[in-house]
């Protein structure tokens, strides 16, 4: 690239028109940023220009002064994490990832980000979408956009960073120390779950985690007072955050200062409330919320580079000297850093094999050996367990051979039977951070967001709650499911079955809600011994979200001598009593406390010279995997009498029963009272489950 020589701000804290003599390299980088920004969302006519104008000299100096990370390597398991919650400026991302020449090892190390990367800005099939995916874009660590998410998601990598170094660090070898680097808005902060995330933060005392605040007083609807007149530092302090300021983010020296005091403090996490000028440069746009979510415009995009000092009619430009002066920073640094780490691995995996084994399993998502060798076993009974109780035995005793599988609940772990109990496990504590089980508050959706950040950075997680409650945390498990995350959702007290708390707690229309999600397993186990082979599923799974759906009552234990083996849940759905000879009349398909109903059924209508087949169903997801040779032999086409039995919502039964099947479920809110009485007012009876059955029979005989 030829020299492209144009006059520069004497300094970064000038106004846009005052002009020094000389070349000021930061500051072209800076503006490289920024331009690239402007360019890429004029280009693609959408996007958000006004965020990256404004922050990228606090980008490019937590880039180029702070972050430890090897551009050649970006999955560097000690590597620094900067993670962009407000992923609406995701091109101040792109840009850092491009200049700095972050590369894609699983590509043989091409960029991750190259300049027509950056030309596709928002276009189908680029590597810069609109806002981050993990997965799809190296570099990013997680995927953002929804508000508030990044930062509980920063919260997990910083717990898990405390975790990795409290389990495996060694005297001699301290592996794990990285920083966690989040920068947030104003929307950012509005939301619930980063209050949520922030209190949990500053209990634990998570000293490697900084937020940068972005206060720039603007949202789209215009300026934040309409919205936002809190005192944020006073609030962050209330939570125990250090808190500090720099009164202007152009001002690179003071930003550099409060990341250093940051790498200082040993006793809390600490939030950079950093004032700045969305759209900054621009002559017309700057400090408005136009600069917010739409492209400046073709003229006002010269007029700003020219307030730049930049070539008004170029695009794309990054001048010479800019790609070099972030491999001399950054570049050199991360790769150095990098390279005495692995020799400090290979000198650790010497000294203690098993431990450099486990690490290196966690980061393969691979399965540790014999994880599953001390699985309980549960006799045929009639009274039988709640499936809570029988998923707490099973957790308890997976964990103890599964060493990176922890978690918790949002206060509910003795309700949902998910306290890790044997003696190694301990507590995650502030100041202990080797504990195994996790104590989130009666916060589900920053346990949401926390167990993905957690899944990111190499531990197998599992959070907790009622079923009626994942509502709450319904953003972060769909961003689970879109990251292929093996996070784990333990969901009790399934449906209307939990009584006297009445329709508030009793979940109707959550089951379809979470199988709707996409990629997301939902499992309902029957009994003790489908929960165990739930559990065989769960485990193995390393590229999924699942939920485990769990009762509160007691449900008997199938007698396995008379009925299907439990493994059958492996495919998803299976049957699990069928008629002696010939095709059935109906077939009774069900799933977790209404299969014992739906045998019962059945045994009535045998009483009734009626032959009656029962289809366990516990997972969808991974019934339709299966091959139509298997789903047909379930699920055959030519017995049309089919009636589905589940205490929730109908919607979506009907792809198993048929468009013309009967359906017992629930299409309306419970109800507070025992559970005996509820499940007769609503029809969960053995009559009622014989009467739709029959219903169905002389429906198909007349069609």
């Amino acid at each position: 690239m030829a020299t492209t020589n144009f006059r520069r701000r004497e300094s970064q804290s000038d106004a846009p028109g005052q002009w020094g003599k000389g070349a000021d390299l930061d500051l072209t980088c800076i503006d490289t940023i920024r331009t690239l920004a402007m360019d890429a969302v004029q280009k693609a006519n959408s996007g958000h220009p006004g965020t990256p104008m404004a922050l990228a000299p606090v980008g490019y100096t937590l880039w180029q002064e702070a972050l430890n990370y090897d551009c050649d390597d970006p999955k560097w398991w000690n590597r620094d994490r900067f993670v962009l919650s407000n992923g609406h400026a995701s091109m101040l991302l792109y840009a850092l990832l491009h200049l700095a020449a972050v590369r894609d090892p699983a590509e043989g190390g091409r960029p991750a980000v190259s300049l027509d990367d950056i030309r596709q800005f928002r276009q189908f099939g680029s590597r810069c979408p609109g806002h981050p995916e993990y997965g799809h874009t190296p570099g990013v660590e997680t995927t953002t956009g929804p508000l508030g998410q990044g930062c509980g998601n920063s919260v997990g990598m910083a717990i898990g960073g405390r975790w990795l170094a409290s389990r495996f660090n060694r005297p001699d070898f301290p592996l794990f120390d990285f920083k966690v680097y989040t920068f947030c808005s104003d929307g950012d902060l509005m939301e619930g779950v980063a209050s949520e995330a922030a209190s949990l933060a500053g209990h634990l005392q998570l000293s490697n985690l900084c937020w940068l605040y972005d206060n720039n007083h603007i949202t789209i609807d215009g300026a934040t007072g309409i919205t936002f007149t809190e005192n944020v530092a006073a609030r962050f302090r209330a939570y125990r955050w250090n808190v500090a300021h720099v009164a202007d983010a152009n001002d690179t020296e003071a930003v550099a200062e409060e990341l250093k005091q940051f790498r200082r403090t040993s006793d809390r996490p600490t939030l950079i409330i950093v004032d700045s000028h969305i759209g900054f440069g621009s002559p017309h746009k700057q400090d408005t919320s136009a600069a917010h979510g739409e492209p400046l415009g073709v003229e006002e995009v010269r007029l700003t580079k020219r307030a730049y000092g930049w070539p008004e009619d170029s695009a794309f430009l990054v001048p010479d000297g800019v790609y070099e002066h972030f491999k001399a920073g950054i570049g050199d640094r991360g790769r150095r850093a990098h390279a005495q780490w692995n020799e400090k691995f290979d000198g650790y995996c010497e000294r203690y094999p098993e431990l450099g084994a486990r690490l290196r399993a966690m980061q393969a998502r691979a399965m540790p050996p014999h994880w599953d060798k001390d699985l309980p076993a549960f006799p045929a009974d009639a009274k039988g367990l709640a499936t809570r109780e029988s998923s707490g035995k099973v957790l308890n005793a997976v964990a103890k051979n599964y060493p990176w599988l922890a978690g918790g609940a949002a206060d509910l772990n003795a309700s949902t039977k998910t306290a890790l109990t044997f003696e190694s496990a301990g507590e995650f504590e502030p100041g202990e951070y080797a504990g195994r089980n996790f104590h989130f508050g009666i916060r589900e959706h920053a346990m949401g967001a926390v167990l993905n950040g957690l899944a990111l950075g190499g531990l197998r997680p599992f959070g907790s709650s009622f079923l009626i409650f994942s509502d709450y945390m319904r953003p972060p498990m769909r961003l689970a499911a879109m990251m292929r995350l093996p996070v784990i959702y333990i969901y009790t007290h399934d449906s209307i079955g939990l009584g006297e708390d009445g329709p508030t707690h009793q979940p109707v229309e959550q089951l379809i809600g979470l199988r709707s999600v996409p990629g997301m397993i939902v499992i309902r186990p029957a009994d003790a011994n489908e929960v165990i082979e739930a559990w065989r599923v769960i485990a193995t799974l390393n590229d999924a979200p699942v939920c485990l759906v769990l009762t509160r009552q007691p449900l008997p234990t199938l007698d396995r001598s008379r009925y299907a083996a439990a493994s059958g849940l492996a495919r998803g759905g299976y049957i699990l009593l069928d008629t002696p000879n010939a095709r059935p009349d109906v077939i009774l398909i069900g799933t977790g406390s209404e299969i014992a109903l739906c045998v019962a059924a059945a045994e009535s209508l045998a009483g009734q010279n009626i032959a009656a087949r029962v289809v366990s169903l516990p997972c969808w997801q991974l019934f339709d995997r299966q091959d139509e040779a298997y789903r047909h032999s379930v699920l055959p086409t030519a017995v049309k009498a089919r009636v589905s039995v589940e205490a929730g919502s109908t919607r979506g039964w009907e792809r198993y029963v048929g468009a013309g099947g009967g359906m017992v479920g629930l299409d309306h809110f419970g109800a507070s009272a025992p559970i005996k009485d509820l499940m007769n007012a609503f029809g969960f009876t053995v009559d009622n489950v014989v009467a739709a059955a029959k219903a169905q029979i002389a429906k198909w005989k007349q069609a």
